[in-house]
């Protein structure tokens, strides 16, 4: 299934990066790093306002079609097309509300369910594929990932009849309650699908989904969806590929490490465990890197970094830990081993742990990651936005210190969902309204909002941008 261009692209890039690749995991709890600290050249941004009126805008996407347009998911079940002047069309792209007479096919009804994602192929120019992840109504909040297909005759709508005719289900994945369910997918700079997904939901992995390897669920995914035969097939480089195949049990002339690959019961998707609730991350669109914006519990949230070199199989901890904290943590002094890979940035909600003062500053609820940004004086670094309390935060490495850094870069009063790249590449974000305990469906909230994170000295004159906190 090799893929020309995207490949070849990241090979140039990978070679560009490598004399200054000096970025590395944190080996203790003391790396890892936490709000207070500066980005390389202390970057100055700004949110400039592009388009708004949308029923809780969940993610957004480009098509790399050269087209210039973007793709703003509505929790909902549509997906909207913002062209590059701003203006939105009134047709969607897609209406995963009117597939058949039973109405929509999303389910919505709690605050985490909704349509997910999109993702456009490497190769959509040529083949019009594009994928989606949602919960399923008919299935009970299953997570469904579907392949349709764009009419050339028509780019901008994907009509219901169409949506039929060329939709292919590539996965299903059983949601044993109606939170964390993850959502993100994106294609990696292998051309392979990368998909995102939660621990099930309910609070502490009561199921210790992020540990067991028969199961989908706290796990990063990997699948090669350009197959003529089936859903999807397993990439070979897959960690767990070949893990679970049948065998003659052989207890002579067999080394501890050979033993160590069998796991009977592993599935074969798996590319990383141990996540909670991964539901935005995002490629680094020069050296592959992938950062992961892992929502965090009551306490901490984390953001993970997986080198472009990596072989996948990392277990990220959860839920024997939360970020670099002790799982469950119940005071300042919890002590525990540190089991797994570390994050390689945290930060606080407003009540730290158990019995703790409210912070005033530096916290948050939920990580949602925008994506990397190479432009401004930002050299990689990832842009993450908070659900609650409208921080936006950058992370990114200090060669000079050799220690990775994250800058709050802006208090907004925004409600952060998810984020995205342009053309361009400059990082998109989209706002909504929709708390939990203020949550009146994605039709009735208030509308979301999408912005691109520009430079402060480059935004446009009359351009609207963010009000943002002193």
């Amino acid at each position: 299934m090799r893929l020309g261009r995207p490949i070849a692209a990241f090979a140039v890039a990978t070679l560009l990066a490598l004399p200054v690749a000096a970025q590395q995991v944190p080996q203790t709890v003391d790396e890892v790093a936490q709000p207070g600290g500066t980005l390389p050249g202390n970057p100055k941004v700004a949110l400039v306002k592009v388009a708004d009126g949308f029923a809780d805008p969940v993610n957004v996407a480009n098509a790399g079609d050269g087209s210039g347009r973007l793709f703003v998911v509505e929790r909902v079940g549509r997906i909207k097309i913002v062209n590059e002047d701003g203006s939105v069309n009134e047709d969607p792209f897609l209406d995963l509300t009117k597939l058949n007479p039973l109405g929509s096919i999303v389910q919505t009804g709690f605050v985490e369910q909704g349509l997910y994602a999109v993702a456009f192929h490497p190769n959509f120019e040529e083949n019009g594929h594009f994928f989606v992840h949602y919960a399923s109504l008919p299935f009970n909040g299953d997570g469904m990932i579907v392949r349709f297909t764009v009419d050339p005759d028509s780019p901008d709508v994907v009509s219901a009849e169409r949506a039929n005719e060329t939709s292919k289900v590539i996965m299903r994945i059983e949601q044993p309650w109606y939170n964390h369910n993850g959502g993100q997918i994106e294609f990696g700079p292998d051309g392979y699908l990368y998909i995102g997904s939660g621990d099930g939901g309910w609070e502490g992995d009561p199921l210790q989904a992020g540990k067991d390897l028969s199961t989908k669920l706290a796990k990063m995914l990997r699948i090669d969806v350009d197959t003529e035969n089936g859903a999807y097939a397993i990439p070979e480089s897959n960690p767990f590929a070949h893990a679970s195949d049948e065998r003659l049990m052989n207890l002579f002339g067999i080394t501890e490490e050979q033993f160590a690959e069998i796991r009977t019961k592993a599935d074969p998707a798996i590319w990383a465990y141990g996540v909670r609730n991964p539901y935005e991350f995002a490629f680094d669109p020069e050296t592959g890197d992938l950062f992961i914006a892992d929502v965090g519990q009551n306490h901490w949230e984390e953001i993970i970094w997986q080198p472009a070199d990596s072989k996948g199989g990392e277990y990220y901890g959860w839920p024997d830990m939360g970020a670099g904290q002790c799982h469950p943590l119940t005071g300042p002094d919890t002590e525990c081993p540190t089991v797994g890979v570390l994050p390689v940035a945290q930060y606080p909600h407003q009540t730290p742990y158990p019995g703790a003062d409210q912070l005033d500053e530096n916290w948050g609820c939920s990580a949602q990651g925008l994506g990397v940004a190479r432009y401004g004086g930002m050299d990689g670094a990832y842009l993450v936005g908070d659900w609650c309390s409208g921080r936006l935060w950058g992370l990114g490495w200090d060669g000079d210190n050799e220690t990775w850094q994250f800058q709050e870069l802006l208090q907004t009063g925004l409600q952060f969902t998810a984020g995205g790249l342009d053309e361009d590449g400059y990082v998109m974000a989209v706002t909504a309204n929709n708390f939990y305990l203020a949550d009146q469906g994605p039709e009735a909230n208030p509308p979301g909002t999408l912005w691109r994170v520009m430079p402060r000295d480059e935004v446009p004159e009359g351009a609207e941008v963010a009000r943002t906190k002193q």
